[in-house]
């Protein structure tokens, strides 16, 4: 195992990374190992260290949560008027007959509401997306196989993913736990992350949905990198210190 990994965060920064990983429920020590390319030592002992203070359980090869994840639906309550207007700016992108994906979460949810009537077909992991959609009959939607993540109302696991690496969109709209200042992707939830960039590999182009408070807010694993990205819908000025990735990636930005 290289020990780059091991010297690019100090334990307590590795160690909160770590605790944001294994929220959505179990993280198995050696898929911790590889994600932070650290040595499975050195994750066994974060996590006792993790579970001393009361933050996370051992058990068998890993690790789970004390603190459940917060529902899907205690999270679309917040800022409700900000991901509207998100959303909204978001569909206007979209072109009648295009084919789209959506990303789970309660912002590109609120894409698909403004997609409704729309002579657009929908890809979509999100079975709130799905739910938004089922009985509009302009919309032609498609709906990825997949374990369902019921907390979250997604599909998730290796027959979601192959699903739509069978697929070319026109457009995918992805959603992020966090944006870094060189303008790399972050989410808190690793059985999410495979998805989204497989979504980012399907589409010609692909449009990031971060409200302001994105760009201050971490996450446990890595989605992509600028050059994924190419076009950013927020509901304010980005902070200074990612414009210049921005210009230097060549990435649009609307405010909504």
């Amino acid at each position: 195992m290289a020990a780059d990994g091991e010297r690019a965060l100090v334990p307590a920064q590795r160690r909160q990374q770590i605790l944001q990983a294994v929220r959505a429920g179990t993280a198995h020590v050696a898929e911790l190992a590889r994600v932070f390319d650290v040595s499975e030592m050195t994750v066994r002992r974060d996590l006792r260290a993790l579970a001393r203070d009361g933050k996370l359980e051992r058990v068998h090869g890993g690790a789970v949560d004390t603190v459940p994840e917060r529902p899907f639906e205690e999270i679309a309550l917040k800022g409700q008027a900000v991901k509207n207007r998100i959303g909204a700016a978001a569909a206007a992108l979209v072109a009648d007959g295009q084919t789209v994906m959506i990303d789970i979460g309660t912002t590109t949810l609120q894409v698909a509401r403004h997609l409704r009537g729309r002579d657009v077909t929908v890809v979509t992991t999100s079975l709130a997306v799905y739910d938004e959609l089922r009985n509009d009959p302009d919309v032609e939607l498609v709906l990825s196989g997949g374990l369902v993540r019921r907390n979250y109302l997604s599909l998730v696991g290796v027959l979601a993913e192959d699903s739509l690496k069978q697929l070319n969109v026109d457009i995918a709209f992805i959603g992020t736990s966090g944006v870094a200042e060189d303008l790399s992707v972050w989410d808190t939830t690793m059985v999410e992350v495979p998805i989204k960039r497989a979504m980012i590999a399907a589409a010609a182009e692909v449009v990031l949905l971060a409200d302001a408070e994105k760009f201050s807010m971490p996450g446990a694993v890595r989605i992509c990198g600028a050059d994924s990205l190419h076009h950013i819908v927020t509901d304010a000025d980005i902070p200074a210190t990612r414009r210049a990735a921005i210009e230097d990636a060549g990435i649009e930005v609307t405010i909504a």
